[in-house]
């Protein structure tokens, strides 16, 4: 196990659910449960640095299919009510109920369909910088959206060539995540890499990706936009203002369009995966929002 990661690991569970084999790391202990769900291109480990500040809560992070040690049946449905429906699985093989539940990026697009469809099983949400509305997919990956959605053969298999070469050196690693994070050589190249092997190793798995990526589609948070617009659970959003993928201006239609939803929690200059590089800042709004639902 490598360093970085070798004490969260020693709260990795393996279950079984409805959806099929889930990985996650649940930090166990009393009390109401927090469970974390992230994006794309990432896995639980994205929020090591939240778990290890809350010391006192049970913690679970999930690993969604095909990313971290979750894996992925070839013809799984990646939609986004299908994410949602994986995650509220994990959620009863674990036997939570009452959860504050916390997500970012796609893992927020996700949160959204979850607390839209059975909003009573959530105590209260928190959104990080995430799909909202019609932004999917969000603003800066759009070319990279069509190109996998493209229907030839030769094109996608080239796509599929180029994967392995993503995760064969640091640097390489590195660049995958330099539009994510302020100082991207501040990321650990062992969590880089547990991130993007699962996902780019072989042809095989670059190739499930590109259907996983191009199954988030906006009509999915279209369809449940009125279900959301009576949402009444305490909602807390904290929005990265340097993220090129989601501009601020989501995190106010969140708040405008969440009756729950009362405050936005700005980060200046943090980006996508803020949860990681500026963790302290996100549990100490996550802290005061939980306390203030006891």
């Amino acid at each position: 196990m490598p360093a970085t990661t070798q004490h969260l690991d020693l709260h990795r569970r393996e279950i079984d659910t409805p959806s099929g084999p889930a990985s996650c790391l649940d930090t166990g202990g009393p009390g109401r449960p927090a469970v974390f769900v992230h994006g794309l291109l990432t896995s639980s480990y994205l929020w090591r640095n939240v778990l290890d500040r809350l010391p006192e809560r049970r913690c679970v992070a999930i690993d969604l299919p095909l990313h971290g040690q979750t894996p992925a049946a070839d013809r799984r449905d990646f939609s986004l009510p299908s994410l949602a429906r994986f995650v509220a699985d994990c959620c009863d093989a674990l036997g939570l109920t009452d959860i504050d539940l916390v997500a970012n990026d796609t893992g927020g697009a996700i949160a959204q369909v979850f607390a839209a469809g059975d909003p009573d099983r959530l105590h209260t949400l928190t959104l990080t910088n995430c799909e909202a509305h019609d932004n999917v997919p969000p603003r800066g990956s759009r070319l990279a959206y069509w190109l996998a959605r493209a229907d030839q053969a030769t094109r996608l298999d080239f796509i599929a060539r180029l994967g392995p070469r993503r995760v064969q050196t640091p640097a390489a690693r590195r660049r995958m995540y330099r539009s994510g994070y302020q100082d991207p050589a501040g990321l650990p190249d062992d969590i880089a890499r547990a991130w993007l092997e699962p996902l780019f190793a072989d042809r095989e798995r670059t190739r499930r990706n590109l259907r996983m990526f191009t199954s988030i589609r906006a009509r999915d948070l279209l369809a449940v936009e009125p279900a959301l617009t009576r949402l009444e659970v305490p909602t807390l959003i904290v929005w990265g203002t340097g993220d090129k993928f989601f501009s601020r201006n989501w995190a106010y239609w969140l708040r405008d369009t969440i009756p729950g939803a009362t405050e936005v929690v700005e980060l200046d200059g943090a980006r996508l995966f803020f949860p990681d590089e500026r963790a302290g800042e996100l549990t100490t709004a996550l802290l005061r929002h939980w306390d203030a639902h006891p």
